[in-house]
């Protein structure tokens, strides 16, 4: 008898086998949730087939036509892949010729360049390409004659181009003596609790601007069982503060100053503070980033006083002498024979100052879910937290660089 026309009798006719490895890795195909539904549910076929399930049946059970699974049956009975490795690739739909295509790839590199180019220079004022102006300026330039905004979208898929979108990256001079400088900090850290025995203190050394004191216009619901805290997204602004901080190295522990601003005079005052607070030390060892407040012509002078150093010394700010700019500046400040020895972190590498993770705590812990009526109420909660943090949750961190840890 004939097949012909016949072919869900004669697929029932011819069997359908697999070995033991196939099957394996058709399994392992049907039960993942990494793959293609419609890879999974093809290998799903071809395993009830081999179980001896009947067309209608499976269709039923992947929820497709019937003309699916025979189909699919059938491809298998002719062109079984011959080993696992070959199985994904078969279990991919086959190549369709389709209609011709409208443009020639010379049009298509044409408006693919054209999503590459400035939009300034058409005379388009957006600051990024979209489909509607790429199809009206290949229109205008002669590229294509016509073209739909949805067939441009399809030629910029095809290559991974989003002329939409960006992304910010950073073209700035790298700062010669990087590696110097983290080396440097590296092993202040390191030798932060031998050296506080010797009587140098070290302290990391930042500001926390910009506190805001927000008041929530009505009071928080809050949390239940199967419910989170509720806050009122609206709210007053009563000011800001800025939260000077030096942390201990050694200990973890937190000295602050909240003040209105954060000046040459504001960050000078917190050293002093600091110099005061322990007059017993035989030298300071402060780790800060590079601000202009950290490397004033105040705190040079107070540094020289500290050394003995006569004022005529030091020259004029912006024109001689150590007080000439913040090159000058920050070098006098970090000569190594100084009481006090100042540790300025790499260009655009503060996260290597220890007291910005402090900072973030105090964000989480005490900010950002609160309610000031006030800037006093706000200076307030942020002592009674400093105190909190100093007694209950301030440690010595375990500092690594590179994934690994310094150890004295």
């Amino acid at each position: 008898m004939s097949c012909a026309g016949r072919g869900s009798m004669c697929l029932k006719a011819r069997s359908l086998s697999l070995s033991k490895s196939l099957r394996k890795a058709l399994r392992r195909i049907s039960k993942t949730r990494s793959e293609p539904a419609k890879m999974v549910n093809r290998a799903r076929i071809i395993l009830e087939s081999a179980s001896g399930s009947s067309t209608r049946q499976i269709a039923r059970l992947i929820d497709c036509v019937p003309t699916t699974v025979g189909n699919w049956k059938e491809r298998w009975i002719e062109d079984a892949p011959p080993h696992k490795r070959d199985l994904k690739g078969w279990l991919q739909d086959r190549f369709r010729s389709g209609a011709p295509g409208r443009f020639s790839l010379d049009q298509r590199a044409q408006m693919v360049a054209l999503a590459c180019e400035n939009t300034d220079d058409y005379g388009v004022p957006t600051t990024a390409w979209t489909s509607a102006e790429l199809r009206a300026v290949a229109i205008a330039q002669g590229i294509v004659p016509e073209i739909s905004r949805r067939h441009i979208s399809r030629i910029l898929h095809e290559v991974d181009l989003k002329p939409h979108r960006s992304r910010y990256w950073l073209n700035s001079k790298r700062d010669p003596q990087k590696n110097e400088k983290i080396a440097a900090i590296n092993k202040v850290y390191k030798q932060a609790a031998r050296l506080e025995k010797q009587g140098v203190l070290t302290f990391s050394v930042d500001e926390m601007t910009g506190i805001q004191a927000l008041e929530r216009i009505a009071p928080d619901k809050p949390s239940r069982p199967g419910l989170v805290r509720r806050m009122e997204y609206e709210y007053k602004r009563h000011g800001t503060l800025c939260l000077l901080g030096a942390m201990r190295v050694a200990s973890g522990e937190l000295t602050t100053l909240i003040l209105p601003r954060r000046t040459e005079p504001d960050f000078l005052q917190l050293i002093d503070h600091l110099v005061r607070q322990h007059p017993e030390a035989q030298g300071f060892r402060f780790v800060l980033d590079n601000l202009n407040t950290h490397q004033s012509e105040q705190l040079v002078r107070y540094v020289a006083a500290q050394e003995g150093l006569k004022p005529e010394r030091l020259g004029i700010k912006g024109k001689s002498g150590i007080l000439k700019n913040m090159a000058t500046r920050q070098r006098f400040l970090s000569n190594r024979k100084h009481r006090l020895v100042f540790y300025y972190t790499p260009k655009h590498a503060s996260w290597m100052n220890q007291i910005e993770i402090v900072f973030g705590v105090i964000s989480r812990k005490a900010i950002r879910n609160g309610s000031f009526s006030s800037k006093e109420q706000l200076r307030k909660r942020l002592d009674a937290f400093i105190e909190y943090f100093n007694r209950v949750l301030a440690h010595p961190f375990k500092w690594s660089y590179g994934n690994k840890p310094l150890h004295a």
